[in-house]
């Protein structure tokens, strides 16, 4: 997804704009009963002058072939929106996300966004009869050191107990690179 041309960040979306960009770079991924691996993701915010983030993630599987997968094998896609409530009172803004997956799930998320760290929390899990079954998750991005994107995604699936999934390390790509 190409980011598109520049336009002014809707003012709602300003506790967001540190994520404004193409971000890439390496997770680690895991769950029980699944044996741990390598990813590599670029991930795309980026804004058309109205009051919401648009989002696309792409990942890909790095290391030793397993599965059917070799190295750069597509593993998944997830596209949707981020939104800023503003608060209400003294409070941090309120962080509104929802998210597509091509594999049968979407997902509703609300959070605080409190500097350059954003904390999400499932609102709502929907899937087709055909998706596995994700009961909730929790995710948590912000900037570390050297600024770049660090993030832990956290899942209940599966009659399993909430429990780490996901988490990657990503570097701001220049733009026109």
């Amino acid at each position: 997804m190409s980011p598109g041309p520049v336009v002014d960040l809707h003012p709602n979306l300003l506790p967001l704009a540190f994520l404004l960009g193409t971000w890439r770079g390496e997770g680690v991924g895991g769950y029980a009963g699944m044996d741990g691996f390598r990813y590599g993701q670029e991930i795309v915010f980026s804004s058309t002058g109205r009051p919401a983030l648009s989002y696309e993630s792409r990942t890909w599987w790095l290391g030793e072939p397993r599965d059917g997968r070799s190295e750069g094998s597509p593993l998944a896609i997830e596209v949707g929106f981020w939104r800023v409530q503003p608060p209400d009172g003294d409070g941090p803004p309120a962080v509104e996300v929802m998210l597509a997956h091509p594999f049968g799930i979407s997902e509703i998320y609300v959070g605080d966004v409190a500097g350059t760290r954003v904390d999400l929390r499932s609102n709502v899990v929907i899937r087709t009869a055909t998706a596995r079954e994700v009961n909730r998750s929790e995710r948590l991005y912000g900037l570390v050191e050297d600024g770049d994107l660090a993030y832990a995604i956290d899942m209940e699936a599966e009659g399993k107990p909430l429990q780490s999934h996901l988490s990657a390390r990503l570097q701001r790509v220049p733009s026109g690179a």
